[in-house]
């Protein structure tokens, strides 16, 4: 054990004296959190609508103004009022306008008669957020526009009520667990992977392999090392990173306490799977141009940016093996709903399994000899 504690020492020492590495490895997921948690995490707003009356009665003007109304105070859209379809149309194709809100002549003598009124959305479908934006603020403001002036006493129809469990949850709150997981990975990735391939190439690692250390406390001696500067990279971003998302009560003690087991486990799992990865290379260019594939592929399916219910197929056969699942599973569960470990017991007990797996393999692979 003595043998192991002196590697690791080593490690931890000359880890304390690349402040630039430290700082790359916490900087990146903290840039990425505050980007895409305000860039994916806001409502659409500001649209253009173009509206077309072609009716031009009483009935257009109502639906005309109830637009104008959800432009003055939700803001999701303004109206530009358009004298033809034609010139709408041609402001549409050239990304002048949003959407163009037609309004047929005859509208209004239909909604008088109640023969089936209908108006039409013409929407540029190329963005879908934009488009789906559209289409669900217009229909909601169709089915206000439907409702009588006078609601009867007892209601005819059926409604849905929906009730939240918990409270509102900003999209930069729902992508911080992600983030510490990247942020995990980024120091295993460049403070474990590539440092430890830069020493092979170097000649470094001939030092222990002619010393009495065993194989064993070899490898045990990097991947605690590893280990111990990936929790504390995931420990400053958990706290850092709860602030910045505004994380209700980021302090408490137990919610604490289980985050920092959920680190620990992601920690050695992904050590594990670096070393794993890395025993056998010698080209320390090979981790390099690896780094981009192995985020996307582990980082994406996860589900830390969209939910893997959206996912095909084989999306969600990665996500089931992916590590980074089980990690940002119990970091939500923990950060968003403030459970306990009987909820995150399963993620814990694959990272360890996993863990314990990539390690025996990465045992087996490695050479003792020079």
């Amino acid at each position: 054990m003595r043998r192991t504690l002196a590697i690791i020492e080593r490690e931890m020492r000359r880890f304390r004296r690349t402040p630039v590495l430290i700082a790359v490895s916490l900087v990146f997921p903290l840039v990425q959190l505050v980007v895409l948690g305000y860039a994916f995490g806001g409502n659409v707003k500001h649209l253009k609508l173009a509206v077309v009356d072609q009716d031009q009665a009483l009935p257009a003007v109502k639906l005309r103004e109830l637009a104008g109304a959800v432009a003055a105070n939700a803001r999701t859209f303004e109206t530009i009022p358009f004298a033809d379809r034609g010139t709408a149309l041609d402001a549409l194709r050239n990304g002048h306008v949003n959407g163009v809100l037609t309004i047929p002549p005859g509208f209004s003598r239909r909604v008088l008669s109640k023969d089936d009124p209908r108006v039409a959305l013409i929407e540029d479908n190329t963005d879908n957020f934009v488009a789906a934006t559209l289409s669900a603020t217009l229909a909601g403001m169709v089915t206000a526009y439907d409702q009588p002036a006078v609601l009867p006493k007892v209601p005819q129809s059926a409604t849905l009520d929906v009730v939240e469990l918990y409270p509102y949850v900003p999209y930069i709150q729902y992508l911080l667990p992600g983030s510490i997981v990247m942020s995990i990975f980024m120091m295993v990735m460049i403070g474990g992977g590539i440092i430890f391939i830069d020493d092979k190439a170097r000649g470094l690692h001939e030092g222990y392999l002619v010393t009495p250390i065993t194989r064993f406390e070899l490898i045990a001696g990097f991947n605690i090392s590893g280990a111990i500067k990936a929790v504390m990279a995931g420990s400053v971003l958990m706290i850092l990173g709860a602030l910045i998302a505004g994380i209700p009560d980021p302090f408490e003690p137990l919610r604490m306490v289980r985050m920092f087991t959920v680190i620990v486990a992601t920690s050695v799992a992904l050590v594990s799977m670096m070393f794993l990865l890395m025993v056998r290379m010698s080209d320390p260019l090979l981790p390099r141009a690896i780094i981009g594939v192995l985020n996307t592929l582990l980082f994406f399916p996860s589900g830390a940016v969209y939910p893997q219910q959206a996912f095909p197929a084989w999306m969600r056969a990665i996500a089931v093996a992916d590590p980074f699942t089980y990690a940002v599973h119990a970091l939500k569960s923990l950060a968003l709903k403030n459970v306990g470990f009987a909820a995150i017991v399963p993620d814990l007990t694959y990272l360890f399994l996993f863990a314990a797996v990539t390690m025996t393999a990465a045992t087996l692979l490695f050479k003792r000899e020079l």
